[in-house]
Order: C-alpha cells, then sequence, then structure tokens
C-alpha cells in the first residue's frame, strides 16, 4: 500500500464513521474556547470542562478577566496543570485581545501567537475550530497515531515535522476535522500503553499493526 493510498483509506473510513467530528472541550464563545484550549496544555479536556462553568460564569468576557488578578483568578485553575503559569497566560491574553485585537480572536496563526500561553498547536486548533482553517494541531495523540498508521515517517521527532506531513497529503477541505480524527481514535482505541487493536476499525490499514498486531 502506497502512502497516498493509505491516507485515501483512513480519511474515506473517518468520512463515514465520524464525519462531524469536533473537539470535546466545552464552550459557547470564542473567548470560551481560547481559554480552555490554553487551559488543557498537558491536562485532560475532562479536568478542564470541569472549571470552566465557574470560571466562565465569573469571567465571560476577556474586559472582565483583565480586570482581574492573579489572586482572584488562581483558585479557579489550581486543580489545572501548572496553574500558576496558565493564570498568568489569562490575565495577559485577556488584556492583550481587548487592547490590540479590539476584543476579537485574531483568525491568523501568526497573530494568535503574540497571545501570551498561545503557541503553535492552540493557535492551529483556534484557527481551525472557530474558522475552519486548514491548520493541523499536533499533540501527544496524533504524534502518536499518525506514526503508528505510517501517515508520517516514523523518524519524525516533532510536532513540527509531523504537522507538515499530514497537511501535505490530507485534502485542505478536511484538515481541520482530521485533527479531531486523530486525537480521538488516539484517546479511546489508539491509547500509548495498551491500543485497543482488536476493536479497531482501521487495524488493517495500520503499520504498526503489521509489525507487532500479530505477534
Amino acid at each position: 500500500m502506497t502512502k497516498k493510498e493509505r491516507y485515501e483509506a483512513v480519511i474515506a473510513y473517518f468520512l463515514e464513521n465520524n464525519p462531524e467530528a469536533e473537539t470535546e472541550l466545552h464552550y459557547e464563545s470564542p473567548f470560551e474556547l481560547l481559554v480552555a484550549v490554553v487551559l488543557s496544555a498537558q491536562c485532560t479536556d475532562k479536568r478542564v470542562n470541569m472549571v470552566m462553568p465557574e470560571l466562565m460564569a465569573d469571567f465571560p468576557m476577556a474586559e472582565r478577566m483583565m480586570h482581574s488578578n492573579f489572586d482572584e483568578l488562581f483558585p479557579y485553575i489550581k486543580s489545572i496543570s501548572y496553574p500558576n503559569n496558565k493564570t498568568k497566560h489569562l490575565l495577559g491574553l485577556s488584556k492583550m485581545l481587548v487592547e490590540d485585537f479590539n476584543n476579537k480572536i485574531p483568525e491568523d496563526r501568526e497573530e494568535l501567537v503574540k497571545l501570551p500561553g498561545v503557541g503553535r498547536k492552540t493557535a492551529n486548533v483556534i484557527s481551525s475550530v472557530l474558522f475552519n482553517q486548514p491548520n493541523m494541531a499536533v499533540d501527544t495523540h496524533v504524534f502518536r497515531v499518525s506514526k503508528r498508521l505510517g501517515l508520517v515517517t516514523q523518524n519524525s521527532k516533532t510536532p513540527l515535522e509531523v504537522e507538515k506531513q499530514l497537511i501535505k497529503y490530507i485534502p485542505e477541505a478536511h484538515v481541520h476535522v482530521a485533527h479531531h480524527w486523530l486525537i480521538l481514535h488516539g484517546r479511546y482505541t489508539c491509547m500509548a500503553r495498551k491500543p485497543k487493536c482488536a476493536d479497531c476499525e482501521i487495524s488493517h490499514l495500520c503499520r504498526w499493526w503489521e509489525k507487532n498486531g500479530n505477534t
């Protein structure tokens, strides 16, 4: 099977079985999604979803959050990983949104990464989820699943390497949803320690299964 054929088969499967895949972070506004994605770095979506309702009830907009302070904001997210840094990020990004971006989430990735706490991965998530841009956020699930399936080279060492290869082969119209396909597959089927290969409906397309699954 050529790489092109593998991509076509994987995409066809997900288009049929999960065509409307989306983020598992709960949000009701662009600002809420931005906050949630920043908090989700090295933290589970489940944990983020637990703290977001109370946080957003008291800080629903950037204007309100920017006028807060560390001691007021920290208790809301103290159960999140790296709460000290993330509290500072939220204060900084809300201030920048209001003062530099007229209180609007920028669509451009290069503008998004100017916000405190927003790196390339977070910017890719925001631009793809909110604006359907063909940007591929590579987290630990995407990195693992794309290598196991054989969508990217096994010697890929960085998220950027994986991102560039995925973008090259996935049709532009599917990139924004393909991010979620790979994340969800990695979260519930192709787990890091004990992948559920027996339950996986695309194991026949998987390079890792070819080498390890039948032994």
